[in-house]
């Protein structure tokens, strides 16, 4: 088994489940012309995260890093008649094009995207009584994301489902000795999630055309 062979059955999956469509092949090609980095969610993993909010009838979601809004896309369709989504992201570039992108989808009345640095911008969000959200997405710096799992827990109530990306790192998680910051981050994370109360947490590993990676979903009890 190899990434050739997990592309190609990323493309099976996309072509007979999940359905694709223009906007989002759009959302994709701006995002790849803008040169923006190559890390947005696949087809498949975007619709999990759809189906996700659908399952549990999400009227408000939270994104905490936007990139080019090809992930926003597919949660801000997963909601409810009349929900919203707000969503947060760092680099400026990044957020034009994302507007862009949500605006061709037709869905720029129902999406908010705050720019800054979400350590910032998750304060300002709380005091505004942004929450609480029933599905909150994490997927910015993985350094942070301790930080943002401990927002997330904050804007989140009984119910409310947490998914943070990028949690395996090509199986590089699970060397405790490792300097690179994310790696590190996301190990905190992992501890956290672990202890924490009120939250039932898994992770799941993944392949495809991505590579070898995974995602942790929490459960708010």
């Amino acid at each position: 088994m190899n990434l050739e062979t997990w592309t190609k059955v990323d493309e099976y999956i996309d072509q007979m489940l999940v359905g694709e469509d223009e906007a989002l092949k759009a959302a994709r090609r701006a995002s790849e012309e803008a040169g923006l980095p190559a890390i947005a969610v696949t087809a498949s993993q975007g619709k999990l995260l759809m189906l996700t909010a659908q399952m549990i009838g999400a009227t408000k979601t939270l994104e905490i890093g936007t990139l080019g809004g090809y992930s926003t896309i597919w949660l801000a369709r997963g909601l409810a008649e009349g929900g919203k989504l707000v969503t947060l992201e760092y680099e400026a570039k990044h957020a034009e094009v994302a507007r862009k992108n949500i605006a061709r989808a037709g869905l720029d009345g129902i999406v908010e995207l705050r720019l800054g640095d979400a350590r910032k911008t998750l304060p300002e969000l709380a005091k505004e009584n942004g929450g609480p959200f029933d599905v909150i997405f994490v997927d910015a710096n993985k350094d942070s994301t301790p930080e943002y799992f401990e927002w997330a827990l904050k804007m989140s109530r009984k119910g409310s489902v947490i998914i943070v990306d990028n949690v395996i790192r090509d199986g590089t998680v699970i060397d405790a000795s490792s300097e690179d910051a994310g790696i590190q981050g996301i190990r905190r994370f992992n501890e956290m999630a672990a202890k924490e109360k009120r939250v039932s947490t898994t992770a799941i590993q993944t392949v495809g055309s991505k590579g070898y990676d995974g995602f942790a979903m929490a459960l708010v009890k």
